[in-house]
């Protein structure tokens, strides 16, 4: 039997980590190949899907951008003022002509990311405005904790997109701040980068600066998806203008946009788990449709950020039962559409402690029972999405590598060299299997073997230091940035990009009104 290497290496390539503590698992798109979980019923299906169409069609939905206005009344859309509503049969067709399944090709060509069917693919924290960590504590995002956390997210094999900011570097102005960090970005990692819906300018410069990044024509860029955006509702019931505006470009030249309605149950949407998850497809499949009507075939994603709050306090929850449930039925609509589906790894915790492992645990499991395709702050996410951690990242990415394993179909395999009957025989009931040939030829891979668990018992843990995992995370996150390769650029590209980032920031880069 041919061994498998386990992969890491620096800059997140496959070679072999120097850090002698990690041991990473290849780069790969995993599949879940299990039936995911579906707690509803052929009719309740129905009924969310007749909820959400009642509410396009009687309630109707805000579009705060007058060219959306037009394109949708346009299409035969009743608009008034800002109102739209749309006949369930309108919405369906223009909900068939959108994708099942589709690449988004990075300037790696080899780390492209499939999103649909039984695809997963991983992404890093994005947008929190501060960042903590076990040497500085809690203080407002910067460029150097914005730098540090997309190299751990090019490092980590499990991560497959460098999704937003994985902390706003609130350090540089928001004029020109899209320009620094996607130059950072994009020379840091070589994997599927996003680009901030917030109006034309900001969108256009981060589309030529990956175009430029991977040496593409215009047409070749336009052909194909090669980066992408997501979008909130704003519940109840609108989509605001920069938003909009910057999903209609995307969708205009084949960019994948994401639409993920941000709906909390008791706050935002209705307090019951199934009328939260309804308003929330309501609210995805408005914007969604105005997409296909643009282009009718551009690759789009249906998100998920259905949760519920503390009725005690009002403060949001995650991690949660209800976000759980909230999550799965999503997925079951998501099928029903036959559109890929987006969720997140999230937590309200404040530290990376015992809470909010457990709180992301259940975000992140639920995301793959739910037939999720792009699981978004998978890695790093702290506070509700207030705090950024590059420890809480390297725990993540634990788990994001046992999900990965756990959905190797390899465990369970049923060969007869599986079930190893010479081997039950060689051994008898008085032997062990550690050195029979069956073991031997097999136990470097048999196992998922750790990157920041300790597995020894507690006096050899308590003799080697008494480290906690916090403390572990800390120290592999900070070999990673001492020692951290950037992947290949082209020293010309380089200079192509550096002379854009210039040229935008002396026109004064973009404005700053909303």
């Amino acid at each position: 039997m041919e061994k498998k290497r386990r992969a890491g290496g620096r800059g997140g390539n496959t070679r072999r980590s120097s850090l002698k503590s990690i041991d990473q698992m290849p780069w790969k798109i995993p599949t879940m190949e299990d039936p995911p979980i579906e707690p509803l019923d052929e009719q309740g299906v129905l009924n969310i899907h007749n909820g959400a169409m009642k509410i396009l069609e009687d309630v109707g939905i805000e579009f705060l951008n007058p060219e959306a206005l037009k394109i949708l009344k346009d299409a035969g859309c009743k608009v008034s003022d800002q109102n739209v509503k749309m006949d369930r049969y309108f919405v369906m067709e223009k909900m068939k002509t959108a994708p099942s399944v589709f690449n988004i090709i990075p300037r790696n060509t080899e780390r492209k990311i499939t999103l649909g069917g039984k695809n997963l693919a991983f992404l890093n924290v994005s947008s929190p405005p501060n960042i903590w960590d076990l040497e500085r504590g809690k203080r407002p995002g910067d460029f150097e904790g914005f730098r540090d956390l997309v190299k751990l997210t090019q490092y980590f094999n499990c991560l497959h997109g460098c999704a937003g900011y994985p902390v706003e570097p609130i350090d540089i102005h928001p004029s020109v701040r899209h320009l620094d960090c996607l130059y950072e970005k994009l020379t840091l990692t070589d994997k599927v980068v996003h680009a901030y819906s917030l109006g034309k300018d900001r969108v256009e410069d981060v589309m030529e600066m990956v175009r430029i990044s991977a040496s593409l024509t215009e047409d070749e860029f336009n052909a194909k998806p090669r980066m992408y955006t997501n979008i909130n509702s704003v519940s109840p019931l609108k989509h605001d203008f920069p938003m909009l505006e910057g999903a209609m470009i995307h969708a205009r030249r084949n960019q994948a946009v994401v639409v993920t309605p941000f709906t909390l149950a008791g706050a935002m949407a209705p307090v019951t788990m199934s009328g939260a998850v309804t308003l929330s497809i309501a609210e995805g499949l408005a914007a969604l449709v105005l997409l296909q009507v643009i282009n009718p075939g551009c690759p789009v994603v249906i998100g998920t950020f259905t949760s519920n709050v503390d009725m005690k306090t009002g403060a949001p929850a995650f991690g949660t039962p209800e976000y759980m449930r909230a999550t799965q039925m999503t997925g079951q609509m998501a099928r029903f559409y036959n559109i890929p589906m987006r969720s997140s790894g999230v937590c309200t915790a404040n530290i990376p402690d015992g809470q909010a492992m457990w709180e992301t645990s259940n975000s992140l499991w639920s995301a793959v029972h739910s037939g999720t395709n792009l699981v978004y702050h998978a890695a790093g996410w702290l506070e509700g999405g207030l705090i950024a951690s590059p420890e809480k990242l390297v725990m993540d990415c634990e788990l994001i590598q046992m999900i990965q394993r756990y959905c190797d179909k390899e465990i369970t395999k049923t060969r007869p060299e599986d079930i190893a009957i010479d081997a039950i025989k060689s051994v008898g009931p008085n032997g062990h299997y550690f050195g029979v040939d069956h073991t031997q030829e097999r136990y470097e891979t048999a196992f998922y073997s750790p990157i920041a668990s300790d597995w020894s018992n507690y006096e050899a843990w308590d003799l080697n230091g008494a480290v906690w995992t916090a403390q572990r995370a800390h120290k592999i996150y900070k070999n990673i940035i001492n020692e951290f390769t950037p992947p290949h650029m082209d020293e010309a590209i380089k200079e192509e990009l550096k002379d854009f980032v210039k040229r935008r920031k002396h026109e004064g880069g973009v404005a700053t009104d909303f």
